[in-house]
């Protein structure tokens, strides 16, 4: 069995699931693959992406044969119509497009574009006898289609299923034609997908939430039955009222009609809700099982967003959960990583828990449950473990039976940095509520009856001005590091007395490290810089932007000046820091690199990431040459720039270009930028804050950066506009980019549930700000005038004050007719 699966780069590759291998590898997009569809024979499998563009590959000659474009935005969907050789797309266009693929001589050709929907079209799918279609959008609605089909012959055909497709010759351009609409769903989330079972009796429609709704599809002779017993309901209903019968389309047969008419079955006749099921967590993706069990009607399997599968059973009228399959690893984002002093077992932390991992086979050997974790760190004697939390607390476990011995109130904040004390019973701690403590460790008893367990104790501690974003302890426990917004600051570890401050980064620094011999700082900040420090004078070596976002983690290997870094790009670095070279890139993650952990002996390391994947990365013996992994980066950027030239658009002859078109991209950058930042911070208020500050920068350009702003990112930048408004001298600002941005996604907004509460409540502050500025404007205006009016009743001098556009007009008016 062969599969198909989609990547972010635009590649589209088969693996053939019987010898765990890669088939083929077919590259022609521009952006993510978004979409994939085998046709019924499997020997072609269409693609869509971001780049708005269609793509079919020939499998079995690993070619692909056409390119369809067409569409105004990315392709979120396809679907083959075997028994006519066509394909329908769906775009975030909100358009519906049908191809005619004809045969392999023929070029591929757009015979229908449907409209219709008021949002994006985010999935679509047609019944295993092809006669509906049905396609789910960003609003509660879903709208069904009947398929046409057209044959050389006007004759009918078997679609395989053993039912008969027969022809229609009215309007050939015509394939697919509304049914009806239903907007009755119990959700008010986005429909994420829909699909047909194998048999068709059945419709479940997947929220971009928690809940699936399942329809059920009555075949022919049921449909018939009830839209009988519908009209035969409405004429009992219109009899008793005393109303005449109601003609329908000027046919000479009554409502009531025979059960040989065709048109009067609606769509609530074929299509009823039948169950709704909720899962606990979000819900990823659907999918039918092909060949249930003959005593079962289907069975639905569910990927949920924190690596479960679940399995439910649609049995007569009951639909009931009948396994769950559940991975070893992490649920949310790996948020620490940290190895043992023996490299026996590594430990990882996310959001709501922490995991023993054995490294060399990779197995999970405890799992504990502690939620809002940020921090971990192993003692040496690798028999205890300390996590830090956002609430401040520091919990001891005891690695051996994976329990929590106790917990430790150590901080008012969030604690973000845990590092030892080398040759010393103690580590010290930093935390955002600007503290740097010192803790000493024993192994003792509280009590003869008790048994001897870790206890800690607060020694010194040390206030800073602001947030402890990162703490570090130099090899032979000299110097203490902590850093301090976009600062770092060097402090005697004896009297805590300041000796060196680094200056240099713009934004937040994330990560800092001392190599083995005490001699350099390496250090990484949001503002995607990684700068090498010399601690004896804190002068900067080198900065060096290798990475295209935050640098999330930055680690000396032991005993060398080789640098590793991580950060937001998925990119993991290995550096030289003597002679500022990046010697490696290396890839493998989906998603942003959050933390690292780096061997002893420096013969691997591990990374964990926003995927919630971890991965070990082994030191080969293989040759390594810096001049090949130039050559191949540059190569790599050479491609890329040339990839980027033949998508620029040229605007046709007397068509209007935007003026300054880089820089308005750059600005948008970096806003989308600022929102990422921002939804790192703790504080609602600081979030805040730095959004206000990246649109303050680009109020001259503000229409353009917005109108090349993405509806997602646009969504992500009104609940910090709601909190602005409260802000009574940034009012103006607020009120021009909510008007430009509802001007501009207008449907989308009405269309999208969760977003008017916000709207409502920009509504409620607005008006009123935007009535007191015009009132205090109006009151200076006239007090101004009123003042003028003084001065010009006790001196002889009047005084002359900018005249507004009208009076300058007729003035001018007035001179040329003298």
């Amino acid at each position: 069995m062969q599969i198909a699966c989609g990547y972010g780069d635009g590649s589209v590759r088969i693996w053939d699931s019987d010898t765990e291998t890669c088939d083929n590898i077919f590259n022609g997009h521009n952006g993510a693959v978004t979409a994939l569809r085998y046709n019924e024979r499997g020997d072609m499998v269409a693609s869509g992406g971001q780049d708005k563009d269609i793509v079919l590959w020939d499998v079995e000659m690993g070619e692909g044969r056409y390119r369809l474009r067409g569409h105004g935005d990315q392709v979120t969907d396809l679907v083959f119509l075997d028994s006519s050789n066509k394909l329908v797309s769906s775009s975030k266009d909100k358009l519906l497009k049908v191809w005619d693929l004809g045969n392999l001589n023929q070029t591929p050709y757009c015979m229908q574009t449907i409209s219709g929907h008021h949002s994006e079209i985010w999935s679509i799918d047609r019944d295993p006898d092809e006669k509906y279609l049905v396609s789910g959008s960003a609003d509660r609605e879903l709208r069904f289609y009947t398929i046409k089909h057209n044959f050389k012959d006007g004759q009918s055909i078997s679609n395989g299923n053993g039912t008969e497709i027969v022809s229609c010759e009215d309007n050939k351009w015509e394939v697919l034609k509304l049914f009806g609409e239903y907007n009755k769903r119990q959700s008010k989330y986005r429909v994420a997908t829909v699909r047909f079972n194998k048999s068709g009796n059945l419709l479940a429609c997947q929220e971009a939430g928690k809940t699936v709704e399942i329809f059920n599809v009555l075949n022919e002779a049921e449909s018939k039955r009830k839209a009988k017993r519908r009209l035969r309901r409405e004429k009992e209903k219109r009899n008793a009222k005393g109303e005449p019968e109601v003609m329908e389309d000027g046919d000479a047969n009554h409502e009531a009609g025979e059960e040989g008419n065709n048109h009067v079955v609606t769509l609530s006749d074929v299509f009823e809700h039948f169950q709704t099921i909720r899962a606990a967590k979000k819900i990823c993706s659907i999918s039918f099982c092909p060949n249930p069990p003959k005593n079962l009607r289907a069975t639905l399997a569910l990927s949920l967003n924190n690596n479960l599968l679940e399995f439910y059973s649609v049995e007569g009228a009951v639909t009931k959960k009948t396994h769950t399959i559940e991975l070893q690893g992490h649920r949310s984002s790996v948020r620490s990583l940290t190895l043992s002093s023996d490299n026996s077992f590594v430990m990882s932390t996310s959001d709501t828990e922490v995991k023993l991992w054995n490294p060399s086979t990779s197995n999970c050997l405890h799992t504990i449950d502690i939620p809002n974790l940020v921090s971990g760190f192993i003692l040496p004697n690798n028999k205890y473990a300390l996590v830090g939390t956002k609430g401040g607390n520091m919990e001891i476990i005891d690695t051996g039976n994976a329990t929590v011995t106790e917990v430790v109130e150590a901080h008012g904040g969030s604690v973000q940095s845990i590092v030892r004390l080398p040759n010393e019973n103690g580590f010290v701690t930093g935390s955002l509520d600007g503290y740097v403590k010192f803790w000493e460790y024993e192994v003792k008893q509280k009590s003869p009856q008790d048994s001897k367990h870790l206890m800690v104790s607060n020694v010194r501690t040390m206030k800073m001005d602001t947030d402890v974003l990162v703490v570090a302890v130099s090899p032979d426990a000299r110097y203490i590091l902590v850093a301090l917004d976009s600062t770092v600051k060097v402090y005697y570890m004896d009297k805590l007395n300041p000796f060196l401050t680094l200056y240099g980064h713009k934004l937040p620094v994330l990560c800092m490290d001392v190599s083995s011999d005490g001699d350099l700082i390496v250090t990484g900040s949001q503002d995607k810089n990684v700068k090498i420090w010399g601690l004896d004078f804190g002068d900067c070596h080198k900065s060096m932007f290798f990475h295209r976002s935050s640098v999330k983690q930055v680690k000396f290997v032991s005993n060398t000046h080789y640098v590793v870094s991580v950060g937001k790009d998925k990119q993991v670095n290995y550096w030289d820091a003597d002679k500022f070279e990046l010697l490696l890139t290396i890839e493998g993650h989906h998603e942003g690199v959050c933390c690292l952990a780096i061997s002893n002996l420096g013969d691997f390391f591990v990374t964990g990431s926003v995927d919630r994947s971890i991965r070990r990365w082994d030191r080969t013996d293989e040759p390594f040459f810096l001049e090949e992994e130039n050559q191949k980066r540059l190569l790599e950027r050479y491609e890329s720039e040339l990839k980027h030239a033949a998508e620029e658009e040229i605007p046709e002859k007397g068509a209007v270009a935007l003026v300054g078109k880089e820089k308005t991209i750059d600005l948008t950058d970096e806003l989308i930028n600022a929102l990422d930042v921002a939804a790192e911070y703790e504080g609602k208020k600081s979030r805040s804050d730095h959004v206000m500050y990246a649109l303050s920068k680009i109020k001259s350009d503000l229409e353009w950066v917005l109108l090349c702003l993405p509806f997602t990112d646009a969504l992500r930048l009104l609940p910090y506009l709601e909190d602005l408004a409260s802000y009574p001298d940034q009012v103006e600002l607020v009120s021009r980019v909510v008007t430009f941005l509802f001007q501009m996604h207008f449907h989308q907004l009405v269309s999208t549930p969760a977003i008017k509460p916000i709207l409502t409540s920009l509504k409620e502050t607005l008006y009123p700000g935007l009535k007191e500025r015009k009132d205090i404007i109006g009151y200076n205006l006239a007090w101004i005038s009123h003042i003028k009016q003084m001065l010009d009743s006790r001196s002889n001098v009047k005084l002359k004050f900018p005249l507004d556009a009208k009076e300058e007009r007729d003035r001018k008016k007035i001179r040329l007719m003298m």
